[in-house]
């Protein structure tokens, strides 16, 4: 069965604990959260944390990591760093996966090295460390295509290196720049055909869902694209509109997808 949840940025400008609280009462199955979302690393106020999901029942899903492997490499061993703390976060909250990002990959990076090699080298170092902890690693399309996101995961080459799906950060989507635009050019829906049969999560971002359908992306299709492979694992809603109610607008996205996916 889907698990549809929430991701913790969502809500914006909200504690933890209050998050949590907002999942439980909205009747959602499953939470994220951002590293940043946690004001400390001390290891008693993760097992309250943690120990508060379980009251309520709410798993927590995964702990996304931003930033790249680009830069210099002074840079890409800061980001590395990063994400292996953003590891040892996960397990300790009992989290399976981290995410990571892709975006558009520089020819070049600042220290004049190939950016795509040193890329992969970087994912694969967190993998592996990753894997000692039993974590998965997913990468996001933040934004990229899906040729873009089958070349890495092929290259590298790890078991527990898979995919978050997010439905609004494609080259192309309204949730890339221009924001809210779309390039008729592009498809895409098909980047979602070409890594669905991959994504262990789906990020599902709402823009405009006040009338109980979203505007900006079609869901019906979306929907469809999951059935089609028969996705049975969880879809978090990343709220990005502009209103204030974000709760209700976080109820208002849970509840379209629920009707789409009754039949799952």
């Amino acid at each position: 069965m889907i698990k549809i949840g929430s991701n913790y940025l969502s809500l914006q400008n909200t504690s933890v604990e209050a998050f949590i609280q907002t999942a439980y009462d909205l009747r959602l199955d499953i939470v994220d959260f951002h590293q940043r979302a946690f004001t400390s690393t001390d290891p008693e106020y993760l097992r309250n944390v943690k120990l508060l999901c379980l009251r309520y029942g709410l798993p927590i899903g995964y702990i996304g990591v931003s930033g790249l492997f680009t830069g210099t490499e002074t840079q890409r061993q800061e980001h590395t760093q990063r994400c292996k703390d953003a590891i040892d976060l996960a397990a300790s909250l009992g989290a399976p996966i981290i995410r990571v990002f892709c975006a558009t990959v520089p020819e070049k990076n600042a220290d004049g090295e190939d950016a795509w090699p040193a890329m992969i080298s970087g994912y694969r170092e967190v993998a592996d460390y990753a894997a000692t902890k039993g974590i998965a690693v997913g990468l996001q399309n933040h934004p990229s295509t899906g040729d873009e996101m089958l070349s890495i995961r092929r290259e590298t080459d790890r078991k527990n290196f898979t995919f978050i799906m997010d439905t609004g950060q494609w080259i192309g989507s309204p949730g890339s720049s221009p924001r809210g635009e779309t390039d008729p050019d592009i498809d895409f829906y098909h980047f979602m055909e070409q890594t669905a049969p991959y994504a262990m999560y789906v990020r599902t971002k709402f823009y405009k869902i006040e009338s109980g359908r979203e505007e900006w992306l079609d869901y019906e299709r979306i929907a469809g694209i999951l059935k089609s492979v028969n996705y049975n694992g969880c879809i978090s809603i990343v709220y990005e509109g502009q209103r204030e109610d974000r709760i209700e607008q976080v109820r208002l996205a849970a509840n379209y997808l629920r009707q789409l996916l009754a039949d799952n």
